[in-house]
């Protein structure tokens, strides 16, 4: 069986995908690659930011589910998402960045030999840069070529995801016997794990916490993250694997920008296996990438009621001219 081979996307919830759409794009300086709908829930907006080119390991994506409640921190969540760029140089950019810009942060810290910078969203949502400076493993991506942050040091994909585990234990079975990660390093309460080729790009940090309560979701949390694979035939391998270990699995599920095997390892825990293709360019222009309402041809003979459930949101970029922010 075809191990994973890092992290493919996080998902998370967001009060509003306007809000969401101007920090992503103006704030951080991630390319907008797909504007579409749940395809469980289509009344509700699905965006995806990612690389130049909306490669695989690269994207965070949000729903805005209309009327959900703030989510809550505590244990038993993904509760933190990392992006990766090029160099510790990057890193005090950002920072500089941030403080003009008012983003909360934490300031630049050190784990596992890496520099990084914690920060928040206007929900609460938790991230962190981190430094690829020194970095072995899975590739990253392309920076977003017209966006407003200097290519030097942009983000150019998805770092390490953290999980928070009361029963930490039986998590550690999980990643070691079921997903095949292995422990590498520990720091106090904090377990980093490594996949495939490993390096930041196939990294999961777990942190045994019994003193929080339990997380509840809403906007502001992380509704699930996904681990790469490379095509359907794996992830029904991946199937077979999950259900001889006692896991339910969604079975396979064709989400037409790439396929999917999703399964609840943990309490509130949802892991996704997804391939990586067919990807992002199919149905759109590169120079236009983000800026209509893209639709799986699944959905296409619904795009009119859609598109009257759904709020206009304005993402059109082409247009314009971003000019590049140095600090």
């Amino acid at each position: 069986m075809n191990g994973l081979k890092g992290v493919h996307h996080v998902t998370a919830i967001t009060s509003s995908a306007e809000k969401n759409y101007q920090f992503f794009t103006y704030v951080l300086g991630m390319r907008l690659v797909k504007k579409t709908v749940n395809q469980d829930d289509i009344q509700t907006y699905h965006l995806f930011f990612a690389d130049d080119k909306g490669n695989p390991g690269t994207d965070m994506t949000f729903f805005d589910f209309p009327g959900i409640p703030k989510g809550t921190h505590g244990t038993n969540e993904i509760y933190k998402t990392s992006f990766r760029v090029p160099s510790d140089a990057a890193i005090e950019y950002w920072k500089k960045r941030f403080d003009r810009l008012e983003v909360k942060h934490t300031g630049i810290k050190e784990q596992f030999n890496r520099k990084t910078l914690s920060f928040v969203d206007f929900d609460d949502q938790q991230y962190q840069l981190i430094s690829d400076e020194n970095n072995i493993g899975v590739d990253s991506g392309i920076p977003w070529q017209d966006g407003p942050i200097p290519l030097e040091y942009a983000i150019t994909g998805l770092g390490p995801i953290f999980v928070r585990i009361q029963d930490f234990a039986y998590f550690k079975q999980v990643m070691e016997k079921v997903l095949q990660f292995e422990e590498i390093e520990q720091e106090d309460s904090f377990h980093l794990f490594e996949v495939g080729e490993g390096g930041n790009g196939a990294r999961v940090i777990v942190e045994e916490n019994v003193v929080l309560p339990m997380a509840q979701q809403g906007y502001g949390t992380v509704h699930h993250a996904a681990f790469r694979v490379d095509n359907k035939e794996t992830l029904l391998e991946w199937d077979k694997h999950y259900r001889q270990f006692g896991f339910q699995t969604s079975g396979f599920v064709d989400r037409f920008f790439f396929q999917s095997l999703y399964t609840r390892v943990a309490p509130q825990i949802l892991f996704e296996l997804a391939t990586d293709g067919p990807g992002f360019m199919g149905d759109e222009d590169y120079e236009t990438l983000g800026e209509r309402l893209s639709l799986p041809p699944f959905l296409e003979d619904k795009r009119e009621q859609i598109e009257g459930m759904v709020r206009h949101i304005d993402t059109v970029r082409s247009t314009m001219t971003i000019e590049k922010e140095y600090e």
